[in-house]
């Protein structure tokens, strides 16, 4: 079973008297340890996609799941509950809370959950990405790509089946944004992590294992596809 299906989604939003339609009719599936990333220029649709794939955002038409679980047929508390169990989140303003060190910002998902161990698993996942010695610094203390590795901590620590990022590396410097990626995509490998990325970036692009392209709402190219057609014959 995926780990994402996607089935005909499509989703348009109101404007004035009339539709904006972000996503016409996609079908998008993903499985365990994939690294894909999606392309395509603003307005293609991808973050629709990405919000809908983290359950952020409800799809006008079609049918999603997650981790086995039909979207449609949830409401708000189970959705929240999915997004808190089976999704991690890496955003491109990175989104820590300044007023924290790292180990309490990559805690506070654990707390959300009332889970134990809380510190440790906390502890663990930034020595994951490099920042054990990093515990207690804040945000205002620490550079941009290790801000980012406690914002990777942090969607890691739930053990999620999803991680999703949308332009991770877009105020990341060339240097950064390459450990960042490489960071990323041993994650994927060593651990079976899904990783779904939405971004411009080049370097990303070229690391990914698959590449979705989207134009005005539609997914024009899955070079996934022929691999699954020669692998079918």
């Amino acid at each position: 079973m995926p780990v994402i299906d996607i089935q005909q989604v499509k989703r348009r939003h109101p404007l004035g008297d009339s539709f904006v339609h972000a996503l016409k009719g996609v079908d998008f599936q993903a499985n365990k340890g994939e690294f894909v990333v999606l392309k395509g220029a603003s307005g293609s649709g991808k973050s629709s996609l990405l919000s809908i794939i983290g359950a952020m955002d409800e799809a006008t038409s079609g049918q999603v799941f997650i981790a086995g679980k039909n979207l449609s047929k949830l409401n708000d508390r189970q959705k929240s509950q999915l997004r808190r169990d089976h999704i991690g989140f890496i955003f491109q303003s990175f989104n820590l809370i300044a007023v924290l060190t790292a180990l309490e910002n990559v805690m506070y998902p654990l707390s959300l959950q009332k889970a134990k161990n809380a510190k440790a698993r906390a502890t663990i996942a930034l020595q994951q990405v490099g920042l054990g010695d990093f515990l207690q610094h804040r945000p205002t203390q620490l550079s941009g790509g290790q801000i980012q590795r406690v914002a990777i901590a942090r969607a890691l620590v739930t053990n999620p089946s999803v991680i999703l990022a949308d332009e991770p590396t877009a105020n990341l410097d060339s240097k950064n944004s390459a450990q960042i990626i490489q960071l990323m995509k041993t994650l994927s490998e060593e651990q079976g992590l899904t990783f779904i990325l939405a971004t411009h970036d080049e370097s990303i692009i070229e690391s990914a294992t698959r590449v979705v392209e989207l134009k005005d709402g539609l997914l024009i190219k899955d070079d996934a596809k022929s691999h699954h057609a020669e692998n079918a014959l």
